[in-house]
């Protein structure tokens, strides 16, 4: 009998619904047309595309709603292998002119405005127990080759070591708690608006940014 390949990646993407200033949030846009953008452009060996789902711009008040949508997007059983499973959430830059791939979260919810549940909180710690508003997570996916493969493809990108302090840092830091318990992997990458990077190039960016998540995992 001949030994089968490698199991492909399984890439699961999230966005963001609007927020107090961006009426129409870009993510939500990108990944309610993933899917169909992704089978246009015929099928790729070496990742599949998992579930694509739009998150509540907000903190503690969307937590449960967040894990769940974190469970259904991996493995269960005796025989399952989350190592194989990445996690994208995609978030906007209102004020960016690139791509950003986020290096790592942190543990503190400092939100600049309520966010969509009236939530409005100051230096707290995202995650009780896990260390103070200082501690910072990772991510385990590699965000050097990653760039450097987008780079070569003419795509204006940079890594940043801050994702804020608004939703986007809370669901990265609880997701990358999720992941190293889990034995997956996250990444967190902030897009512009569609003002300033056509929506066309957006979806081919995010495109290219799955096959370059899927090579270098």
């Amino acid at each position: 009998m001949g030994s089968e390949g490698p199991e492909s990646i399984r890439i699961n993407v999230t966005g963001f619904k609007r927020f107090h200033g961006v009426d129409t949030n870009p993510t939500e846009t990108i990944v309610n047309n993933l899917r169909d953008y992704v089978e246009s452009n015929g099928p790729n060996a070496d990742y599949t595309l998992g579930i694509c789902r739009v998150l509540e711009t907000a903190g503690t008040g969307a937590v449960t709603q967040l894990y769940k949508v974190l469970e259904s997007g991996i493995s269960t059983g005796i025989n399952s292998d989350n190592k194989n499973v990445v996690w994208l959430h995609l978030g906007i830059s209102s004020g960016a002119l690139k791509f950003a791939i986020e290096r790592q979260a942190i543990n503190e919810a400092s939100f600049c405005c309520p966010d969509q549940l009236g939530w409005q909180p100051q230096q707290l710690p995202i995650i009780l127990g896990d260390g103070g508003v200082s501690e910072r997570r990772e991510t385990t996916c590699s965000v050097d080759a990653i760039l450097e493969i987008l780079k070569m493809k003419g795509y204006d990108l940079t890594i940043s070591n801050d994702a804020g302090r608004f939703v986007c840092n809370f669901v990265y830091y609880h997701s990358l708690m999720y992941a190293e318990q889990k034995g997956h992997k996250c990444l967190f990458v902030h897009i512009p608006p569609f003002s300033r990077v056509y929506e066309e190039t957006q979806m081919q960016f995010v495109l290219a940014l799955l096959e370059a998540i899927a090579s270098t995992c």
